[in-house]
C-alpha cells in the first residue's frame, strides 16, 4: 500500500513546533495525491491548512495501542517524534526510565531515588531474558553475564551520555549486579572491594558542575574478572583524559574534586590538624566557583566513607596519610602568594606561610622553590639563561605544577585499586565496563571537547559495525535476503581528526617548535582543509575558531589553549626541586624511572591511559593527544574483541527536576548518542517483526471463514498477508517471523480497528433497533392501557342513576365497616404474635448475652492461664536453650577427656607388655638367684655333716684319752722331773699361741657384729617395705574379693535365674495341658446346660399335655349344658367340686416342687463348673503373673547388663588404679633389684670372708697338732662350727625374704592379668553396644526408603522405634547409653539431611520422624501437660530416671532446620513454573492478556524450555502435598508448608507484575484472577481452606482487580484506596502507570487520575518498597500431637533389617 494512501481522515500526524519539536494533528479529510493543503486539527481544537509537499509528507503518528512500547524499534512508524513521544509517554505517565532502543538501553535520569534497585529486583532480573521484563539496566547487566556464561566471550558494557545523565549511577549498579549475581565462595570478599572502589575513584575524579552535582571529569574503563564457575575474581580500572584543569579553575557554581571539600571538612580531626588546613574557603583552589557545599551531601561524613573503602581495599592509614598529605600540599600551593616586581618580574616571600607548609610537607627547599616558580632557565648550545617571569607566568607555572602533582596522585591512587583488586592465576573470562563522557557542545568548546567528540566518532564507527552485523545474523538467521542500507559512516571525520596530516599531527607538529602558538596551528588547519574537506568548516566571523561537522551536530573549537593543554608542561628545575624531595611519595612521582611504591608492581601491568613522565626532553615526552589517541585505539582493540552493550543516558532537563522531559533537550541527546540513526537505519529495512503465532493471534479477525479453516497457521498468515498487502516488499516471510517494512503494522492495525469499528456499528445498531422496538412496543402497550381506562370512565359516566349512586354509597359503607372488622382482627392477631416473636426473641437475646457473659469470663481464665503458661514455657526455653549451651560444652569437654583416656589407655597397655616382658626377666634372675641359694643349703648340710662325725670322733678320742691318762698317771710321777722343764717351755708357748688366738677371735667377733648390725638394719628395711607392700596387697585382695563377690553373686542370680526360668517353662508346658481341661470344662457345662434346658422344656410339654388331657376329658359347656342348676348345687353340697380342686392345686405343686429341686441339683453342678472356672482362671493368672515376673526377671538382667555396661564408666578410674599398680610394681622391682644387688654383694662378701677365716683356721689346726693338745685344737674346732652356723641361719633369713617377695610379685602379676581381662571384655561389651546402635541409626536413617516405609506401615514407626531405644535406656537407668544413642541418633539425622539436601521425599519424611520422635519424647515425659491424652499402659511407659528437656530442644532446632530445608527444595523446584503458568499462560481460551508487539528478542535470549501451564503449577502443588501425607507429616505442619508455599506464589508474580509493563492490562487481570480460582479449588478440595494460604494470595488479587476496574472518576479513585488494602501506594501507582490497554478501546489511566490516588493514600502508613520479599518466612511452630499407637503393639518389619533388636 502506498504511504499517501494512509493519510485519511482520524489519522493523526506530527508537525514541526519551536516549543515541543513536534506536535500532534488530526487529519479531518483525506488527503489526494497532489494535494498542497493538508487539512488537519490541532489538540487544542484549532484547525489548521498545513502546507505539504508530496515527497515529504508530515511524519504519521503511531495508533495508540503501540504508544509506550517497551522498544522503540517495535513502532511500526520510526521516526524522531515517535521516538520522542514514546520516551515522553513512558517517562512522564508511566514513570519509566529505561527503554530499549534494539540493542541500546535508553536510560533518562529522573532525578528522583526510585525502588528499582533493590536485591529483590536483582534477584527479579537474575536469569531471565532480555524482553521477557520490564527494560532496565539489570537486565543489560543479566544479558551481558549470561552471554558470557553461554558462550566463553567476553563482553563490554558502554555507558555513555553528558555531563548529569546518570553515567556514573548506571555504571555503578551493573557493578553492583555483578557482585551480587556472581558470589565468590571464598571469603575474600573481591566483589566488596570492587565496589568499594567506585566511591575513591569519584572523591578523587568526580566534582560538582552546573549540569551535575556528581559529575565523572575523567573516562573509565573497568575490566570485572571471572573465573570458570563465573565468580568475581579480581578487576582491572583504566581511565581516560582527567580534567587537570579543575584543579586551579572552576567556572561559577563549580567545585573542585570532592576529596579537597572532604579533606577541609576534617581538618579539626586530630589526625589531620598536622596538615594546617581549614574551612575550603580559605583556599584559592577551592573557592574560586563560589560554591563550596552540595546540597544534601556531608562532606565529613562522605570523608570517613572514603577512607573506610581505602582500608576495604587494604590501604591502610600510612598510604591514606600520604595521599592526604599530597592533596593538603596542593592546596597550600594554591594559597602562596606571588607579588608582581615591575612589569616583567615576580617574587615569593620567603616568611610566606603556605609556601613554608607546601615545602614541610613534601620535604623540599623552601629557597630553590621561592626562586624557580618565579625565574626559568633556558638553556642554549652555549649558554644558560637564567629569565625572570611575570606574574602571569608564575601564576601559570605555579597551576601547572599544582596539575602535575595532582594528575601524577591520581594515576597512582588507580594503580594502587589496581593491586588491590588483582588476583592470582589466570582469568577465564572478563566483563568491562566503559563510563565514558558522551558527545559534548558548548558555547565554548576547547582542547577537552574536542577529544571527547574525538573518543565519540569512534565508538559511534564501532556502534554502526555492530548493529550492522548483528541485522546481517538475523536476517541470515530467517533466510531473508540482504540489502545494503544506506547509513551514516563517520569514517571521515576520524580521518580528518587522526589522519596523517590531520588535526592532531599538526597540532603536535606545532607542539615541538619553540615559539609554537594556537595561531600558527590555526592557520596551518585553514589552509589543508577549508575548501578541500567538507567536514571543516571556517566560520564566518572569527579567525580564532574552527567547526567541524560530527555525527551528531556540528561544533565550533576555540584554538585558544589547544598547545598549552595538549603540551601539559612544567618547568624543568620546578621538576629537579620535586625529585629531591625526601617524601618518598613525591620523590617516586618525578623520578626519571619511577619506582613503584608497591611491592606488586613488578608482577602487574597496568593499562592506564596517562603513563608516567619518563624523560624531561621535550622530543621524547608525549602529548595529551598522542596518549589519548593511543589509549582510545588499545580501547577499541579491547571492545572490537568483545560483544559490547550499549546504554544511553539521557538529561531530561537542565533544571534537575524529576520527571520533567524537555523535548528539545531531549531530542538533542537522542541525535548526539546515536539512537536516532539507530532509528533511521532500523526504519529502511523491516523495523517490524512479529512471530506467526502473534500475528495469528492479533489479526484473526481479518482472516476469513475459508482462510481459517486452514490447519497450517504458518500458511493462513501468509494468504491473509498477500490479500491485505498488495505490495510484497513492503514484507518478507522468514522461517519464524514476519518482517515488515515501516508503517505497514499501523496500516494492518488500522485495517483490524475499521473492522472492529464496522462490527461495533453492525452491534450497535441491532442493538438500537432493538432498544427501539423495545421501546415501541411498551408505548403501543402503555397507549392501549390509556384508551381501555379512559373508555371505561366514559361508559361509566354515562351509566351513572341516583340509585346507583345510593346504592354505591351503601356498598362502600358496609365495605367499611367489613373491612376494618378484618384488619382489625388482622392487626389483633398481629399484636399476638408480634408480642410472641418479642418475648422469645428478647430471652433469646438474654441467654445469648449471658453466654456470651459467661464465655468472656471463661476467655479471661483461659487467657490467665494461657499467658502464664506461655509466660513458663518461654522460660523454659530460656533454661532450655542455656542447658543446650552448657550441655555442648560438656560434651565437647567430656569428648576431650574420652580421647585422652583413650590415649592414656593405649600408652597404658605398651607399658604393660614391656613390664610383662622385664618382669619375665626379673623372674629368670630370681630363679637363677633361687639356684644359687640350694646350692648353698648343699653345703651347709656337707658341712653339719662334717661337724657331727668329727664330734664322733673326737668323743672317742677323749674316750681313749682318759684310759690313756690313767694308764700315764702311773707313769706320771716317774716322769715329772722330766716334764717339769718341757712344761715351763710349752706353757711359754701355750701363752703366745692363746694370745694369739684370742686377738684373732676378737677380731671375727667385732667383725661378725658389724656384719649382724648391718644385716639387721637392711632387715628393718625389708621388713618396713614388706609391711607397705603387705598394705597394698591387702587393699588389691579387698577390691579383688569384691569383684569376686560381685561376680558370685552374678553367677548366683543367674543360676537363680536360670532356675525360675526352667520352672517357667515347666509351667508354660503345663499351660495348654490347662487350657485343654478348661475347654474340656467348658464344653460340660455347655451340655449340662443344654440337658437342664432340655429337661425344662419336657417337664413344660408334659404339664401342658396334662391340662390338655384334662381340658380335653371334661368338656366345660357339655357338663353345663348336661348339668342344670340343682344338679351342680347337689354336686357342690359336700364341697366335692372344691376338693377336687384342691386336689389338682396339690399334683401342681408336687410337679413344681420336683421341677423346683432338680433345678436346685442343676444350679448347684453349675456353681461347681464355675468355680472350677473360676479356679482354672486364678491358674491362668498365676502364670500370667509368672511370665511377668519372668519379664521382670529377664527386666533384672537387663538392668545387670546394663550395670555391667555402666561399669564402663568405672573403666577410667580402673585404668588410673592399674597405671598406680604398674607404678608401685615397677618401684617394687627397681628396690628388689637393688636389694638382690646388695644381697649379691652381702653373700659375696660373707664367702670371701668364710673362705679367709677357713684358710686361717686350717693354718692354725695345723700349728696346734704340732704345739698343743687335742683338747685345745677341739675347742677352735667347736667355734669354727659355730661361726658356720651363724652365717647358714643369715642365708636362710635372706632366703625367706626374697621367696616372700616373689609370691607377692606373682600376686601382682596375677591380678594385673585379670583386671586387663575385665578391661578387655568391658571394652569389647562397650564396641558391641556402640555397634549395635550405630546399625541401628544407619539402618533407620540411611537405607529406609520413604516409598518402602510409608506403605502399610504406621506413620513415624522409625521415630517409634528409636524412641521405644531411648525407653530402653531409661529402663536401664544407663546415662552413658542414653546419651551417646542421642548424640549418634541426631548427628545420624543430620547427616542424612545433609546428604539428601535436595531430595524432597527424603527430607519430608525425616521431617516427620524427627516431628514424631518429638512427640514421643514430650507424650512420655512424665510432665502433665503432655499426658493428658495418654491411657493408663502409655502413662505405665513414660520415662522414669531422666529428663531429656534439652534434647528435645535440640531435636526441635534439628526438626525447623529440616523443615526451613523442604521450603527451599519445593520453593526451587515450583520456582521456574510460577511466572510462565500464573502470569503468562492463559487460562481462559479466547481471551488474550498479551499486547504482540513485535519485539525484537535477541538471539541469545531466546529460551527454548518447556513452557508451563497452569496445571503444571497444581500437579506440583499436589505432589508435594501427596508426599508428605504418605510420610505422615502433622496436618499442622503441612498447612503451614502450603501456607509458605501460596506466598511465594503470590510474590513472585506480582513482582514480576510490577516488572512487566505488557501484562498489565484488564484481560490479564482476568486471566490471574482465574489462576488464583484454581489455586482455591485446590485448596477447597485438599481440604486446606483453614491454612490461610489464601490470605497470602490477597495482594496479588487485589491487584488482579486493579487491572480490572475502571480508573477515571474520583469514585473510582475512592474504591481503589478501600479495596487495595493489601498493597502499598507505591504497588498501587505502579500498576497504574504501568496499565497498558491492548485494543484501541481501551483507555489509558491519566496522570491526574493517578495523582489523586497517590493524594488519598498519602495518610496509608505503609512500607515504601515496591517488591515482595520472596525469600520471607513464616514462623513455624510445631503443635503437640500425641500418639495413639500403644509402644508395646508396634513391631519392627524385618525389612528393616534389625534383627539384633529384641522386644523386652
Amino acid at each position: 500500500m502506498a504511504l499517501a494512501e494512509l493519510y485519511t481522515q482520524y489519522n493523526r500526524v506530527w508537525i514541526p513546533d519551536n516549543e515541543e519539536v513536534w506536535q500532534s494533528a488530526e487529519i479531518t479529510k483525506n488527503y489526494k495525491a497532489g494535494d498542497r493543503f493538508l487539512h488537519m486539527q490541532l489538540e487544542d481544537g484549532t484547525e489548521l491548512n498545513y502546507p505539504v509537499d508530496p515527497a515529504a509528507l508530515p511524519p504519521l503518528r503511531n495508533p495508540d495501542i503501540l504508544v509506550g512500547e517497551n522498544d522503540l524499534t517495535a513502532l511500526s512508524y520510526l521516526h524522531e517524534p515517535a521516538v520522542l513521544h514514546n520516551l515522553k509517554v513512558r517517562f512522564v505517565e508511566s514513570k519509566l526510565i529505561y527503554t530499549y532502543s534494539g540493542i541500546i538501553l535508553v536510560a533518562i535520569n529522573p532525578y528522583k531515588q526510585l525502588p528499582i534497585y533493590g536485591d529483590a529486583i536483582i534477584h527479579a532480573y537474575s536469569g531471565q531474558n532480555m524482553g521477557d521484563m520490564d527494560p532496565h539496566i539489570f537486565a543489560v547487566a543479566e544479558e551481558a553475564y549470561k552471554q558470557m556464561a553461554r558462550n566463553n566471550k567476553n563482553q563490554s558494557i558502554i555507558v555513555s551520555g553528558e555531563s548529569g545523565a546518570g553515567k556514573t549511577v548506571s555504571a555503578r549498579y551493573t557493578m553492583r549486579y555483578f557482585a551480587t549475581v556472581s558470589k565468590s565462595s571464598s571469603n575474600a570478599h573481591v566483589e566488596d572491594k570492587v565496589l568499594a572502589s567506585n566511591p575513591i575513584t569519584e572523591a578523587v575524579g568526580n566534582a560538582k558542575t552546573t549540569r551535575n552535582d556528581n559529575s565523572s571529569r575523567f573516562g573509565k574503563y573497568t575490566e570485572i574478572s571471572f573465573d570458570q564457575c563465573y565468580q568475581i575474581i579480581g578487576a582491572n580500572m583504566r581511565t581516560y583524559l582527567l580534567e587537570k584543569s579543575r584543579v586551579v579553575f572552576q567556572s561559577e557554581n563549580e567545585r573542585n574534586y570532592h576529596i579537597f571539600y572532604q579533606l577541609c571538612a576534617s581538618a579539626m580531626q586530630p589526625e589531620f590538624k598536622h596538615l594546617k588546613l581549614g574551612s575550603a574557603e580559605e583556599f584559592n583552589y577551592t573557592r574560586m566557583g563560589g560554591s563550596t557545599v552540595i546540597e544534601g551531601v556531608d562532606d565529613r561524613a562522605n570523608m570517613v566513607e572514603t577512607q573506610k573503602t581505602f582500608a576495604l581495599l587494604g590501604l591502610k592509614g600510612d598510604f591514606q596519610m600520604d595521599v592526604f598529605k599530597m592533596l593538603a600540599a596542593i592546596l597550600h600551593l594554591g594559597n602562596v602568594g606571588i607579588t608582581a616586581v615591575g612589569d616583567d618580574r615576580s617574587s615569593i616571600s620567603l616568611e610566606d606561610k603556605h609556601l613554608n607548609i607546601f615545602c614541610e610537607l613534601l620535604d623540599l627547599n623552601c629557597d630553590k622553590m621561592a626562586q624557580w616558580l618565579c625565574h626559568r632557565k633556558i638553556i642554549t648550545t652555549s649558554e644558560t639563561v637564567i629569565k625572570p617571569m611575570t606574574r602571569t607566568q608564575a601564576v601559570n607555572a605555579r597551576d601547572a605544577l599544582a596539575k602535575k602533582i595532582y594528575s601524577h596522585l591520581f594515576d597512582f591512587i588507580v594503580e594502587r585499586i589496581n593491586q588491590a583488586l588483582q588476583f592470582p592465576g589466570k582469568q577465564h573470562t572478563f566483563i568491562g565496563v566503559l563510563d565514558i563522557y558522551g558527545f559534548e557542545t558548548f558555547d565554548v568548546n576547547s582542547f577537552e571537547q574536542f577529544c571527547i567528540n574525538y573518543a565519540n566518532e569512534k565508538l559511534q564507527q564501532q556502534f554502526n559495525l555492530h548493529v550492522f552485523k548483528l541485522e546481517q545474523e538475523e536476517y541470515m538467521k530467517e533466510d531473508i535476503p540482504w540489502t545494503l542500507i544506506d547509513f551514516y559512516d563517520n569514517q571521515p571525520v576520524i580521518d580528518l581528526i587522526e589522519a596523517k596530516m590531520g588535526i592532531l599531527e599538526l597540532l603536535d607538529e606545532e607542539c615541538l617548535l619553540p615559539h609554537g602558538r594556537d595561531e600558527n596551528w590555526l592557520q596551518k588547519l585553514y589552509n589543508n582543509f577549508v575548501n578541500k574537506n567538507a567536514l571543516f568548516e571556517k566560520p564566518r566571523m572569527s579567525n580564532t575558531s574552527f567547526i567541524i561537522q560530527h555525527f551528531a551536530d556540528k561544533v565550533e573549537y576555540k584554538c585558544e589553549g589547544f598547545l598549552e593543554k595538549n603540551r601539559d608542561t612544567v618547568h624543568e628545575v620546578l621538576i629537579e626541586i620535586l625529585k629531591e624531595s625526601k617524601f618518598h611519595l613525591c620523590e617516586n612521582f618525578f623520578q626519571d624511572n619511577p619506582v613503584s611504591v608497591s611491592p606488586f608492581s613488578s608482577t602487574i601491568n597496568i593499562k592506564s591511559a596517562r603513563p608516567v613522565l619518563k624523560s624531561p626532553n621535550k622530543q621524547l615526552r608525549m602529548t595529551v593527544g598522542n596518549k589519548f589517541r593511543s589509549s582510545l585505539s588499545l580501547l577499541m582493540v579491547t571492545l572490537n574483541a568483545t560483544i559490547p552493550h550499549y546504554v544511553r543516558c539521557i538529561k531530561p532537563n537542565d533544571e534537575k527536576l524529576p520527571f520533567e522531559f524537555d523535548s528539545k533537550r531531549v531530542a538533542q541527546q537522542l541525535r548526539a548518542c546515536g539512537v536516532l540513526e539507530t532509528i533511521r537505519i532500523s526504519a529502511q529495512s523491516y523495523p517490524s517483526r512479529w512471530t506467526y503465532i502473534e500475528f495469528f493471534s492479533r489479526y484473526s479477525i481479518l482472516m476469513t471463514q475459508q482462510e481459517l479453516s486452514i490447519n497450517d497457521k504458518k500458511q493462513i498468515c501468509k494468504i491473509v498477508l498477500q490479500r491485505l498487502i498488495q505490495d510484497h516488499n513492503q514484507y518478507q516471510f522468514g522461517r519464524t517471523k514476519i518482517f515488515f517494512r515501516a508503517g505497514q503494522v499501523a496500516y494492518l492495525e488500522k485495517l483490524r480497528s475499521d473492522k472492529l469499528r464496522h462490527a461495533c456499528i453492525m452491534i450497535q445498531k441491532s442493538i438500537r433497533g432493538w432498544l427501539q422496538r423495545k421501546k415501541f412496543l411498551r408505548v403501543k402497550q402503555a397507549a392501549i392501557t390509556i384508551q381501555q381506562y379512559f373508555r371505561g370512565q366514559r361508559t361509566v359516566r354515562q351509566a351513572i342513576t341516583a340509585r346507583t349512586l345510593k346504592q354505591t354509597w351503601a356498598a362502600i359503607i358496609i365495605q367499611k365497616y367489613c373491612r376494618g372488622y378484618l384488619v382489625r382482627r388482622l392487626c389483633q392477631l398481629i399484636l399476638v404474635a408480634a408480642v410472641t416473636i418479642q418475648a422469645y426473641t428478647r430471652g433469646f437475646l438474654a441467654r445469648k448475652k449471658y453466654r456470651k457473659m459467661l464465655e468472656e469470663h471463661k476467655a479471661v481464665i483461659l487467657q490467665k492461664y494461657a499467658r502464664a503458661w506461655l509466660a513458663r514455657r518461654r522460660f523454659q526455653n530460656i533454661r532450655r536453650f542455656v542447658l543446650n549451651i552448657q550441655l555442648s560444652y560438656r560434651v565437647q569437654q567430656l569428648q576431650k577427656k574420652i580421647e585422652e583416656q583413650s590415649r592414656e589407655n593405649h600408652g597404658l597397655l605398651e607399658r604393660l607388655t614391656n613390664l610383662a616382658s622385664t618382669h619375665m626377666s626379673d623372674v629368670d634372675m630370681i630363679q637363677k638367684l633361687e639356684l644359687d641359694l640350694e646350692k648353698l643349703t648343699a653345703q651347709k648340710r656337707i658341712y653339719e655333716e662334717k661337724g657331727k662325725k668329727y664330734k664322733e670322733d673326737s668323743e672317742q678320742k677323749i674316750l681313749k684319752l682318759e684310759n690313756l691318762n690313767k694308764e700315764l698317771q702311773e707313769q706320771k710321777e716317774t716322769l715329772e722331773i722330766k716334764l717339769q722343764e718341757k712344761t715351763e717351755e710349752m706353757k711359754e708357748k701355750m701363752d703366745d699361741l692363746t694370745k694369739q688366738l684370742f686377738s684373732d677371735v676378737q677380731k671375727e667377733e667385732n667383725q661378725r657384729m658389724i656384719l649382724e648390725k648391718n644385716f639387721q638394719n637392711q632387715k628393718q628395711d625389708y621388713e618396713k617395705e614388706i609391711e607397705l607392700l603387705k598394705g597394698e596387697i591387702k587393699t588389691l585382695k579387698e577390691e579383688k574379693t569384691q569383684l569376686q563377690h560381685q561376680i558370685q553373686q552374678e553367677i548366683v542370680i543367674q543360676d537363680g535365674l536360670k532356675m525360675e526360668v526352667g520352672q517357667l517353662t515347666k509351667q508354660a508346658q503345663k499351660i495348654p495341658e490347662l487350657q485343654k481341661e478348661i475347654e474340656l470344662l467348658q464344653t460340660q457345662k455347655l451340655d449340662v446346660e443344654k440337658q437342664a434346658q432340655s429337661q425344662k422344656r419336657e417337664l413344660r410339654e408334659k404339664m401342658s399335655e396334662v391340662a390338655k388331657q384334662l381340658l380335653e376329658s371334661y368338656d366345660v359347656e357339655d357338663v353345663r349344658s348336661r348339668l342344670s342348676m340343682e344338679d351342680l348345687e347337689h354336686l357342690n353340697e359336700d364341697g366335692e367340686l372344691w376338693f377336687a380342686y384342691e386336689g389338682l392345686k396339690k399334683a401342681t405343686r408336687v410337679l413344681e416342687s420336683h421341677f423346683q429341686s432338680q433345678k436346685e441339683i442343676y444350679e448347684k453342678e453349675i456353681e461347681g463348673l464355675n468355680l472350677k472356672v473360676e479356679h482354672l482362671s486364678q491358674d491362668i493368672n498365676h502364670l500370667q503373673k509368672l511370665f511377668r515376673e519372668e519379664n521382670d526377671i529377664n527386666d533384672g538382667i537387663r538392668l545387670e547388663v546394663s550395670r555391667l555396661t555402666s561399669e564402663n564408666l568405672v573403666i577410667p578410674d580402673l585404668k588410673q588404679q592399674v597405671s598406680e599398680l604398674e607404678n608401685q610394681k615397677l618401684d617394687l622391682e627397681n628396690r628388689l633389684q637393688e636389694q638382690t644387688v646388695k644381697l649379691k654383694e652381702m653373700s659375696n662378701r660373707l664367702h670371701y670372708e668364710l673362705e679367709g677365716d677357713r684358710t686361717q683356721r686350717r693354718t692354725n689346726e695345723a700349728q696346734n697338732e704340732i704345739d698343743i693338745k687335742e683338747k685345745e685344737r677341739l675347742k677352735v674346732t667347736t667355734q669354727e662350727i659355730e661361726g658356720l652356723s651363724n652365717g647358714l641361719m643369715q642365708d636362710e633369713i635372706q632366703d625367706e625374704v626374697k621367696s616372700k617377695i616373689k609370691q607377692e610379685t606373682t600376686r601382682l602379676t596375677v591380678e594385673n592379668m585379670d583386671l586387663e581381662e575385665k578391661l578387655d571384655m568391658k571394652d569389647r561389651i562397650i564396641k558391641k553396644l556402640e555397634d549395635q546402635i550405630k546399625t541401628l541409626t544407619k539402618t533407620l536413617e540411611k537405607n529406609l526408603k520413604p516409598r518402602g516405609v510409608v506403605v502399610n506401615m504406621i506413620p513415624g514407626l522409625p521415630a517409634h522405634i528409636l524412641f521405644m531405644c531411648v525407653r530402653y535406656a531409661d529402663y536401664l537407668n544407663d546415662a552413658d547409653m542414653l546419651k551417646s544413642f542421642m548424640n549418634v541418633t541426631i548427628d545420624g539425622i543430620k547427616r542424612v539431611v545433609k546428604e539428601h539436601s535436595e531430595d524432597f521425599e527424603m527430607l519430608s519424611f525425616w521431617l516427620s520422624n524427627t516431628y514424631y520422635f518429638l512427640n514421643c519424647l514430650k507424650q512420655y515425659s512424665g510432665e502433665e501437660e503432655f499426658m493428658k491424652s495418654n491411657t493408663p499402659r502409655q502413662n505405665k511407659n513414660c520415662l522414669k530416671h531422666f529428663d531429656l528437656s534439652e534434647y528435645r530442644q535440640i531435636l526441635s532446632d534439628l526438626a525447623i532446620r529440616i523443615y526451613h530445608q523442604c521450603i527451599i527444595v519445593m520453593e526451587n523446584n515450583i520456582q521456574p513454573m510460577i511466572v510462565p503458568g500464573m502470569l503468562e499462560y492463559e487460562s481462559l481460551q479466547g481471551i488474550s492478556g498479551l499486547k504482540p508487539t513485535g519485539f525484537r528478542k535477541r538471539s541469545s535470549s531466546i529460551d527454548d524450555t518447556d513452557t508451563y501451564t497452569m496445571t503444571s503449577i497444581l500437579q506440583q502443588l499436589s505432589y508435594f502435598y501427596s508426599t508428605m501425607c504418605q510420610n505422615g507429616l502433622d496436618s499442622e505442619l503441612l498447612k503451614q508448608a502450603v501456607k509458605q508455599l501460596f506466598f511465594l506464589i503470590g510474590a513472585i508474580t506480582l513482582n514480576s507484575l510490577f516488572l512487566r509493563k505488557d501484562m498489565c492490562s484488564c484481560r490479564k487481570g482476568m486471566q490471574i484472577r482465574c489462576n488464583i480460582s484454581y489455586l482455591e479449588e485446590w485448596l477447597k478440595d485438599k481440604n486446606l481452606q483453614n491454612s490461610n494460604a489464601k490470605e497470602t494470595l490477597e495482594p496479588l488479587s487485589q491487584a488482579a482487580w486493579l487491572l480490572q476496574v475502571k480508573k477515571i472518576t474520583d469514585d473510582d479513585a475512592k474504591e481503589i484506596c478501600e479495596h487495595c488494602t493489601s498493597l502499598s501506594t507505591v504497588q498501587i501507582v505502579k500498576i497504574l502507570n504501568s496499565y497498558t490497554p491492548i485494543d484501541d478501546f481501551e483507555k489509558r489511566v491519566t496522570p491526574s487520575f493517578v495523582r489523586k490516588v497517590q493524594a488519598m493514600l498519602n495518610n496509608r502508613e505503609d512500607v515504601p518498597q515496591l517488591m515482595l520479599d520472596t525469600k520471607y518466612l513464616f514462623q513455624v511452630t510445631f503443635p503437640f500431637t500425641p500418639s495413639p499407637h500403644a509402644l508395646e503393639m508396634i513391631q519392627v518389619p524385618s525389612s528393616f533389617k534389625l534383627g539384633f533388636l529384641t522386644r523386652v
